[in-house]
């Protein structure tokens, strides 16, 4: 891959682009937040992966996140006010992640927290794998917040028992890097150091493959899991929509930002 491929596409400060052999590496560059999502942030992604898309010379994407954390969901900023961009479908809430967007494989490296809406990028990579230093967490119910989305996903790729126990158990149930494997969620484990190395080697090992039969092997691998989830996808995030109203759904990230702990409306 050249300089040019990487100067055609769409420039962001919240995105880094780099060219690593025949791999894309994106990494979310919003440290200072824990690489947490907002909705221009997920704008960039969605335009970046409409250009990737039409790029030729890439084999695979790798996607990381900036210092210590992955990706720690939505901003709770962003929680506390209301959305000005609501996706009509599952899917076009969930346009931000890669995968429905490209033909190549999208290899994840989680190198820190990763929580909430960051464990949409693990449910729709074709790789994942993780640092030593990674944590899995589903805080959504601690926030005041319906958890229909990412569970449903992430039980195409992890141990049932696993999932509801973050979904329900929320920002108590933090999952270390080895119970992840443990549980199916990444595929690898490797040191801090050697992260995003072993994502480059994976994608090198791809590069080496017809890459017309990686397309046609890889799609059809998504056609069967999206025809699995779309139907409960979308009835999950109808479900998530219809609590907004409810006071909790404020008072959670509301509560987050104060610092303080969250007074639910069925509290007495």
């Amino acid at each position: 891959m050249t300089a040019d491929v990487i100067d055609s596409l769409p420039r962001s400060d919240e995105l880094l682009l780099e060219a690593a052999g025949d791999s894309l590496v994106v990494t979310l560059n919003r440290p200072h937040r824990a690489n947490a999502l907002t909705e221009p942030l997920m704008r960039d992604l969605r335009a970046l992966w409409d250009a990737v898309s039409s790029t030729t010379g890439i084999r695979a994407v790798v996607l990381t996140g900036a210092g210590s954390a992955f990706c720690a969901g939505a901003d709770a900023a962003m929680l506390s006010e209301p959305r000005t961009s609501i996706g009509a479908d599952a899917a076009e809430e969930l346009s931000f992640v890669p995968g429905p967007h490209l033909d190549v494989p999208v290899i994840v490296a989680v190198n820190g927290v990763c929580a909430g809406g960051g464990l949409h990028f693990v449910a729709d990579a074709d790789i994942c794998i993780a640092s030593e230093r990674a944590r899995f967490i589903d805080p959504h119910v601690t926030v005041g917040q319906v958890s229909g989305l990412e569970p449903l996903e992430l039980m195409l790729r992890a141990r049932r028992d696993t999932v509801v126990r973050m979904a329900l158990l929320g920002r108590s149930e933090a999952l270390d890097a080895r119970t992840a494997l443990e549980a199916g969620l990444v595929s690898e484990v490797v040191e801090p150091d050697e992260l995003l190395a072993h994502a480059l080697a994976l994608g090198e090992r791809i590069a080496a493959g017809s890459p017309e039969a990686i397309r046609i092997t890889r799609a059809t691998i998504r056609d069967f899991e999206a025809d699995l989830l779309r139907r409960h996808l979308d009835a999950g995030w109808q479900a998530i929509q219809a609590h907004w109203p409810h006071p909790d759904a404020n008072e959670g990230p509301t509560a987050f930002l104060e610092k303080r702990p969250p007074r639910w409306a069925d509290m007495p």
